[in-house]
């Protein structure tokens, strides 16, 4: 009953359509799929709580936005407006899978949502349900937007065609992303035929704007009309034989099936009465163009009648009124059963302008075919062939392009999503103590948004208040520098001149691969020296089978511009809270906060 329900209301042919009268067959929506409200508060709370080590009610402002675009996308409004509001939940998903959604364990959030078909529950704890239902949406606005069209102008039309273009376009993306959605509406079967139509719909489309200035009654414009004709109802013929194999005959719409057989032969019928129209109406004159002529019935077919060749046809009255007849008794025949299959449907029996379509075409060919049928007709008129579909404007899918849709983290104060995601375990904010002599810190840095302690002193105040090579910086005296880069970290340091400094820092647990693979020694009771062995500088963005090391840094790389050329294997560092021995010329140490040039990025 629900199933009956479901086809009445939200997937009837008739729901959705343009509002502006027009005597034209009705195109098939895509009904949207319904869910149930999901509160995301509390397991997003304990979440950041746990793992990122923050107060989860300090993102209930986040969290609040995101159930309210979840909520708003439960009713978006049918045009390209609605369209960006899905594409923005569902870019907004993509964040939050990488934030708050580990890969080892579930997180407790049940989504469910409705199939659109039989309007059976699909319940699961993965937020792979959720992104594909709202693509199906998606695909289903898209398909609303092109049947609203008003389809009696030229951009009307042109505005439906692409509609059902990127209908398409998203309907294949789920079905090539998502392949194992639980949802029977989203299964591959049922994707691949919902294509189908989708791009049917869309050439059909292309055939209404050919026609739309008018059919004149001239013979290369009946040839054209003809094959265009043609092409829609052969894709309507592909779209009714994928319709009526198993599994998807179970669940399609009734309606549907019936449709697409009503318009496959309605659409054929036209391109034989247009073929039969050229054929009497055009003799072949003195003075007419008789090779073109030749060249389009020629390509009409793929096998002239036997017995008939296109030049002698075309030259010969009564071959050419012959053959046009046979056309004419196909094209009748052809609308009696587009007739018959529209009646033998309840839904499609109630759609008026959908019966009143079919009537007058099938009235036309009958009036058409009697003013020139004979008694001996039955016995002397052979099957006219089939006509080659042929388009001026093939129709292609057109892919979902996210790209352009402009969306912003919500949970972007938890800081770059490269580095701080669910899917990389950390130790809790450790406070490191310390204070920078003469603007000398006993470190540097490397890495960009977020900034990593590199290259550390042992025996600077940082190392001994608990720094580590490695550790990413967090905070400086409570200011966040989750999103600083190295230049901007140097500059808050430099202003906090030699007083004392809390710095929040946060390791890896696993960070052994976050650091520059590098070998160095330290001799104590000497001049504190690192004697750099291999300094090999690697691409981060590689996994660890595919790095390359890349041509070794001098220590002294990261000095001023006019020390640059004096390059040693060793470096004199500054001896934290030790005396310094005198030195006449000092090289320029990479812990400096007087250079911004001392950093490795």
């Amino acid at each position: 009953m629900l199933k009956e329900e479901l086809e009445g209301l939200n997937i009837s042919v008739g729901v959705y359509q343009s509002t502006e009268e027009a005597f034209m067959i009705p195109l098939i929506p895509l009904g949207l799929k319904e869910t149930k409200d999901v509160d995301f508060s509390v397991v997003l709370k304990d979440f950041i709580l746990e793992h990122y080590s923050e107060d989860g009610y300090l993102y209930e402002d986040e969290i609040a936005d995101l159930m309210d675009l979840r909520q708003a996308c439960r009713t978006p409004s049918r045009d390209t407006a609605g369209v960006e509001l899905l594409m923005s939940y569902f870019i907004q998903l993509g964040f939050v899978e990488s934030r708050f959604f580990p890969h080892t364990r579930q997180m407790g959030l049940l989504f469910t949502w409705y199939d659109s078909l039989t309007g059976v529950p699909v319940s699961q704890q993965n937020l792979l349900l959720e992104k594909a239902s709202i693509l199906f949406n998606i695909g289903a606005l898209y398909t609303q937007i092109g049947t609203r069209s008003n389809r009696q102008t030229q951009a009307g039309l042109e505005n439906a065609v692409d509609a059902f273009q990127r209908a398409a376009g998203v309907l294949s993306y789920l079905k090539e992303t998502f392949t194992h959605t639980p949802s029977y509406d989203m299964s591959p079967a049922m994707l691949s035929v919902l294509v189908k139509m989708m791009l049917a719909q869309a050439q059909e489309s292309v055939f209404e704007k050919i026609s739309l200035p008018g059919i004149q009654n001239e013979f290369f414009m009946l040839v054209k009309v003809a094959q265009e004709a043609a092409k829609v109802g052969e894709v309507y013929q592909h779209l009714h034989s994928a319709m009526s194999q198993a599994p998807v005959k179970e669940n399609i719409p009734y309606s549907w099936a019936s449709l697409a057989c009503v318009k496959a032969h309605h659409y054929r019928a036209l391109a034989h009465y247009f073929v039969a129209t050229l054929l009497i109406d055009h003799q072949l004159k003195p003075g007419a163009d008789e090779d073109h002529q030749e060249k389009c019935l020629s390509q009409l077919y793929n096998h002239m009648p036997e017995g008939l060749t296109p030049l002698a046809t075309l030259k010969n009255d009564h071959q050419r009124r012959q053959l046009g007849k046979c056309h004419l008794r196909r094209a009748v025949t052809h609308h009696k059963e587009s007739v018959r299959e529209a009646s033998l449907c309840k839904k499609l029996r109630d759609i008026q302008v959908l019966q009143e379509v079919l009537s007058a075409a099938h009235q036309r060919s009958r009036l058409k075919y009697s003013q020139y049928q004979e008694d001996d007709d039955l016995l002397n008129l052979i099957d006219a062939p089939d006509i080659v579909s042929k388009t001026e404007q093939e129709v292609e899918i057109i892919l979902p392009q996210f790209s352009k849709v402009t969306t912003t983290d919500f949970f972007q104060k938890l800081g770059p999503l490269s580095v701080f995601s669910a899917n990389k375990r950390w130790t809790p904010p450790r406070s490191i103590h310390f204070t920078a002599e003469k603007g000398e810190v006993g470190f540097t840095f490397r890495g960009n948004a977020p900034v990593q302690v590199y290259f550390l002193d042992p025996s600077c105040s940082a190392a001994l208040a608990g720094a580590k090579e490695g550790d990413y910086i967090v905070s400086i005296q409570g200011i966040d520098c989750k999103w600083l880069t190295v230049s901007e970290v140097i500059k808050l340091l430099k202003s906090f001149g030699e007083e004392e400094i809390e710095m929040k820092v946060v390791s890896l647990l696993d960070s052994a691969s976050s650091m520059h693979n590098k070998s160095a020694t330290y001799s104590v009771g000497m001049q504190k020296t690192y004697s750099m062995i291999c300094l090999a500088i690697e691409d981060d963005d590689k996994s660890d089978k595919t790095k390359k090391v890349s041509k070794k840094l001098s220590f002294l790389s990261w000095g001023t511009n006019k020390n640059r050329q004096k390059s040693a294997s060793t470096l004199c560092l500054p001896a934290v809270g030790v005396a310094r021995p005198h030195i006449k010329k000092k090289f320029p140490t990479p812990f400096s906060l007087l250079n911004t040039d001392s950093s490795l990025y």
